[in-house]
């Protein structure tokens, strides 16, 4: 059989939510499963990394999608002409586009529906793309994989569709996330932050993260804990965005831009805990991380957040800043507390893994591949 893959997002040395879900997943099933062929669609020249064994082919299909105007075109006419020129069987999509008019069995991922929710967040012309496209897709598409339980709910709720046509499939997190050494702990803390213990936040920089009021609540805890640091790990979403640093904090306040994952891994290890605000999340993939690595966790008490956390966090109010700093300087303050997070996090970071998001994700497929 020949199975599509929607690879737009495996940008070389710019992989972020969309790509790394997307790698981490079709390396597996394609290396598991040499009996079919994979077809992988870009829209630009890719990396010779991505060619993960024998039976994977690359595909170019333009145009370059830098607009939303371009998304429909790529989705509405290139797709559908590629989907017939290579025989496809089933198209796989992580991102959620497919095209309208196929008669070929399409799997769409929708992550979360801030955009639906929270449409201030995006410029007009991206959230109006999302909002007239995604209720269209999300009832072309054979079957939908969310990766929360509450983004399932949402989706089912927000466009009307039967609960069968939407599965709940957990993402997970790369092997290298682990407890580290004291003293790359100490060579990690000297490059990002001043030689200073840290909290760390990871995520692109966009209005439903919350850096705005995270930034905030450290300017409040700092005044008690001066010896502490910020390091914001994640790149600007859109171009035109600008971060309001209080003056009392800004030498106190690192913005890595965008880290590979292996310094990504470094620093999250190295961090005296993760703080996570966003206000709206599908999934949450840096909480995991932090479990992985050791890492307490402070985090917003909104969405799929304490369904993925459970108790390997403490929880706050995210559009509550008093309550952030609060909440930070609880887990300063208590040892025993940080221990039990800790503790927690191992447990619980065992039922997050990219082997058991592939399976289940190809199981999902194969259902389709037989109709």
């Amino acid at each position: 059989m020949n199975i599509a893959i929607n690879c737009r997002h495996l940008l070389s040395n710019k992989l972020e939510g969309f790509g790394n879900y997307t790698l981490e997943i079709c390396k597996r099933i394609c290396k598991n499963h040499p009996e079919h062929q994979f077809y992988l669609f870009f829209d630009r020249p890719y990396s010779k990394d991505y060619i993960f064994s024998k039976n994977v082919h690359a595909v170019v299909v333009g145009p370059v999608t830098r607009h939303p105007i371009l998304n429909v075109i790529w989705g509405s006419i290139s797709l559908k002409r590629a989907l017939a020129k290579y025989n496809i069987d089933l198209f796989w999509s992580p991102d959620g586009i497919c095209n309208l008019r196929t008669k070929i069995p399409q799997i769409i991922t929708i992550h979360d529906l801030n955009f639906e929710h929270n449409p201030k967040d995006l410029p007009w012309f991206v959230r109006n793309y999302y909002r007239i496209f995604y209720p269209r897709f999300a009832k072309k598409a054979q079957h939908i994989i969310s990766v929360s339980k509450f983004s399932k709910n949402d989706i089912i709720k927000s466009y009307d569709l039967p609960s069968e046509k939407v599965s709940t499939i957990y993402n997970g997190a790369c092997d290298h996330f682990s407890p580290i050494g004291l003293d790359e702990k100490n060579e990690v803390r000297t490059k990002y932050a001043c030689g200073r213990p840290f909290f760390v936040f990871v995520g692109s920089i966009h209005p439903r993260k919350n850096v705005e009021r995270l930034l905030q609540a450290f300017s409040i805890y700092h005044k008690k804990y001066t010896e502490y640091h910020l390091v914001i790990v994640g790149s600007n979403m859109w171009r035109n965005q600008s971060i309001h640093i209080p003056t009392e904090i800004q030498e106190f306040v690192t913005f890595t831009g965008h880290v590979n994952s292996n310094d990504l891994a470094k620093i999250m290890g190295s961090s005296f805990a993760l703080v996570y605000p966003p206000y709206f999340e599908g999934f949450g993939i840096p909480l995991v991380e932090a479990m992985k690595s050791g890492v307490p966790i402070v985090s917003s008490n909104k969405t799929c957040l304490p369904e993925i956390a459970g108790d390997a966090a403490i929880y706050f109010d995210p559009f509550d800043v008093e309550e952030i700093s609060s909440q930070m300087s609880r887990i300063n303050e208590d040892s025993n507390l940080r221990k039990e997070l800790v503790y927690n996090g191992k447990e619980r970071v065992k039922q997050f893994s990219w082997d058991n998001t592939a399976e289940k994700t190809w199981k999902v497929l194969e259902q389709f591949l037989r109709k």
